[in-house]
């Protein structure tokens, strides 16, 4: 590739979300009901019956986004589409929770995850923001659910995961299921005002990014026994597991970087200190690409090791995403040059690397030499929310500035 498009030009921005958008628009419609998750680099489906109650939540989310973008009427009806099955099929017929993996319309895992019921918020939070007004009570609702079944008050955070008929909670805890409650309270803040979601996605981070990381050296560890402290062991012998990684993650010290500076942006109806919310997403940005930045071939890594050296040095799709988003947003609140080095460094090497300029949409994962190791551009979990929510993360960001 000779020449790479202005990536500070929001319209190169929104260009490239339509592209990856027309990857799975229409193909993803699955008009039995949902969206089909399993996808290969040609966007032939090679699964049309399983469900992940994440793929779920995330169609939602993307063609919620897509609309209020680009205000096709095909992308709202598509997150109806999308809004439905998840009422319908994913959401138990009691309410007593949301099945994690269906196969066609039966369950297949009933397990209840803090993680996916976070993302059920998200989706009715932006699906609200996109006009289908039937989410907005379904927003309060999930809250609730979330706050019998999970949260605890004394710790201040989330548990992890529940049976399917809720009778055992695990003593498993994890920081992954936090962040993204974090991220789908800033949502649900953002699509009705209301002051508790706010001040709820604040005690989140602040018991994470300071509280937790204090126990660990600092930074964010991924996983917790009962008590809140570090275990340090977990999935030693999985360290690619989905959602659950051995070891220190620089995709969400970045995707922290991120949340912190949106309740910065917030703090002004929150009497709360804001002190420290800019210098921790500095902090864990820069403790990402100095540590997880390949100098060889380029890219951040996936994992690294208590010791800050790379135990996994496969480049996904979604670090790269979103620490791109956050090196913007970070260069327009602070106007540090540095920031903009790394967004141009993580944007040419993802446009070079990772970004499928034929087909549309972004690779999943390549080796720590990039090099592609599958041909299964979307399975389940991916389609492309990472992607497509950073670069809508990054034109809100370039708001904030003048580039004339």
């Amino acid at each position: 590739m000779t020449s790479l498009p202005n990536f500070r030009d929001p319209n190169v921005l929104l260009e490239h979300a339509r592209h990856t958008m027309r990857f799975y628009h229409p193909r993803a419609i699955d008009p039995a009901g949902g969206l089909y998750h399993y996808f290969k680099d040609d966007g032939t489906v090679y699964d049309a019956r399983h469900r992940h109650l994440v793929s779920s939540t995330r169609f939602v989310f993307t063609y919620s986004m897509a609309y209020r973008h680009f205000q096709d009427p095909a992308y709202q009806e598509g997150a109806r589409h999308a809004l439905r099955f998840l009422r319908d099929v994913h959401r138990d017929p009691e309410g007593s929770g949301y099945a994690w993996m269906l196969n066609g319309h039966e369950v297949e895992d009933g397990t209840q995850h803090a993680y996916g019921q976070a993302f059920v918020l998200l989706a009715y939070a932006h699906a609200t923001m996109a006009g289908l007004e039937e989410a907005r009570a379904w927003i309060g609702e999930t809250f609730e659910l979330m706050e019998k079944r999970f949260w605890n008050e004394q710790d201040g955070l989330y548990a992890d995961e529940a049976s399917p008929d809720w009778s055992v909670l695990s003593s498993y805890r994890g920081q992954n299921a936090n962040m993204h409650a974090c991220e789908a309270l800033l949502a649900a803040h953002q699509a009705t005002g209301e002051q508790r979601f706010l001040e709820r996605a604040y005690t989140v981070a602040f018991n994470i990014t300071q509280r937790q990381a204090a126990r660990c050296g600092g930074l964010i560890w991924e996983h917790y026994d009962a008590n809140w402290q570090p275990d340090w062991r977990f999935n030693i012998d999985d360290p690619e597991n989905l959602f659950r990684p051995w070891g220190y993650q620089p995709g969400h010290f970045t995707e922290w970087a991120k949340l912190l500076l949106l309740l910065e942006a917030r703090g002004g109806v929150l009497n709360k200190d804001p002190g420290w919310l800019l210098p921790t997403a500095e902090r864990l940005f820069q403790a990402a690409v100095n540590n997880g930045w390949d100098v060889v071939h380029g890219g951040l890594a996936y994992s690294l090791a208590p010791d800050l050296t790379v135990c996994d040095p496969h480049k996904y799709f979604w670090v790269q995403a979103e620490s791109t988003a956050a090196a913007a947003m970070l260069a327009t609140r602070t106007g540090k040059a540095e920031y903009w080095d790394w967004y141009q460094r993580l944007w040419s090497y993802s446009w070079a690397h990772l970004v499928d300029h034929e087909h549309g949409a972004w690779y999943r994962i390549l080796s720590g030499d990039n090099r592609k190791l599958s041909d299964e551009k979307s399975p389940a979990g991916k389609v492309d929310y990472h992607t497509m929510g950073a670069c809508y993360d990054i034109v809100a960001a370039l708001g904030a500035v003048d580039h004339a």
